[in-house]
């Protein structure tokens, strides 16, 4: 496993501020940038597309992670790529050929990730498991920040991690707190995106030196 990355999801985010709450994750220790994309369709929720992106891309140099949770991830990818993604997370739901996607996103020269909704067996990444470079377990319903976490998704972490090699990032994201992390991490996670219980915190700083060494201590 890699050293654990935190990855503070702009989700629940100032979108007033972006900016400036970009500026105080990333000197608060975040890792990288979570970019939450939602069409609507796939999830009932709608969110940032590539202006956004692209924005935030000409603002920072921090590694954007962006996660696309929509009904057509092969029509997106290049969309994403052009504006500054540097990884990109496609859902396996959303596709019948998951390693036709994970190798245009690697001739793009980017990180290639696959996600599960909470309902999805981890078998049903194994086609494209070896060819990744993340996989993402769901452990809330995508669509929405704020939820509780699903303890039942351990198990399921758990075998995505016997399924992975040692270089290969395994990423939770959903209801993520200092308690909750060390489950992860416990399971085999060592990828965590937080969006409320970072952005909505008193002390970002305070919040994010929390989670790190909550996994330190596991």
């Amino acid at each position: 496993m890699g050293r654990p990355v935190i990855a503070p999801s702009l989700l629940a985010c100032d979108f007033a501020h972006v900016g400036r709450e970009i500026d105080k994750v990333l000197s608060a220790g975040a890792d990288v940038i979570h970019v939450d994309v939602m069409d609507g369709h796939f999830v009932t929720n709608l969110s940032m597309g590539p202006p956004v992106v692209k924005a935030i891309r000409k603002y920072t140099d921090g590694v954007l992670d962006v996660h696309i949770m929509v009904t057509d991830p092969a029509y997106y990818i290049e969309r994403f790529a052009e504006v500054g993604a540097d990884n990109i997370t496609f859902h396996i739901e959303a596709t019948d050929d998951a390693a036709t996607l994970v190798e245009r996103l690697k001739g793009l020269g980017l990180g290639a990730g696959v996600s599960l909704r909470p309902g999805t067996p981890a078998a049903a990444v194994s086609e494209v498991v070896e060819a990744v470079d993340l996989v993402l377990v769901m452990t809330v319903e995508p669509g929405y920040g704020g939820q509780e976490f699903m303890d039942d998704m351990l198990d399921k972490i758990s075998e995505i991690r016997g399924m992975l090699r040692p270089d290969q990032r395994l990423e939770v994201d959903g209801g993520i707190d200092a308690q909750t992390i060390v489950k992860c991490a416990r399971a085999g996670a060592d990828t965590f995106v937080a969006g409320s219980n970072i952005f909505r915190a008193d002390d970002v700083d305070q919040a994010i030196g929390a989670l790190k060494q909550a996994v330190s201590n596991n």
